[in-house]
């Protein structure tokens, strides 16, 4: 198994990379999410999995441990395979999928490319208790409980439904500690806190 590389950019077209490894070059699909952390450096690790089929060699690579973590337990659903794992990745930041999960938000889930409303609500069935004992190494990573307000996955929705980023409406709901507050007036605060 390779777990993680080490090596120079040699090609980006996402969601594909090209890396130089001690002159062998790996072709690595990656989330967007690990797009935007490169950002434009040459020099890169990457934590890595490797998928086998009848077909493909498939490397996939993520910035983040948290990420490839996130990742196996996402292909660990039955029907959920590399690629549309990759997509939700790519369309949720860890933050956002656990709290999709945890609040059983699955309107926000079938937002996903290639994930429909039944696949959505399979997910969180299979996920809810096996996110909540996973053990993440970026202790940042605060998740919205659904016992605080269960508004708050509502003015979630609604604030992506305003044109909003997952990443940036989970950030402006995050600074609000008032939990009584009804949906309305959680998005009223989360947009004052832009």
């Amino acid at each position: 198994m390779i777990g993680k590389l080490t090596g120079v950019i040699l090609d980006k077209n996402p969601p594909e990379i090209l890396l130089d490894v001690a002159g062998i070059g790996y072709e690595i699909l990656c989330p967007m999410s690990s797009f935007y952390a490169m950002g434009d450096e040459k020099q890169l690790s990457l934590y890595t999995h490797l998928s086998i089929k009848e077909d493909a060699h498939t490397l996939y690579g993520f910035v983040s441990k948290d990420e490839k973590t996130l990742f196996r337990e996402l292909i660990r659903v039955n029907g959920i395979g590399p690629k549309v794992a990759l997509a939700i990745l790519s369309h949720l930041d860890i933050v956002s999928l656990m709290s999709a999960v945890a609040n059983e938000d699955d309107i926000l889930l079938a937002k996903t490319p290639g994930i429909g409303k039944k696949t959505a609500q399979k997910l969180i069935v299979e996920l809810k208790d096996r996110l909540v004992k996973l053990e993440l190494s970026n202790s940042s990573n605060q998740v919205i409980k659904p016992s605080n307000n269960p508004n708050i996955s509502k003015a979630l929705s609604a604030l992506q439904a305003l044109g909003f980023k997952a990443k940036e409406a989970e950030k402006m709901l995050s600074v609000i500690t008032d939990y009584t507050l009804s949906t309305e007036e959680l998005i009223r605060q989360a947009l004052k806190n832009k």
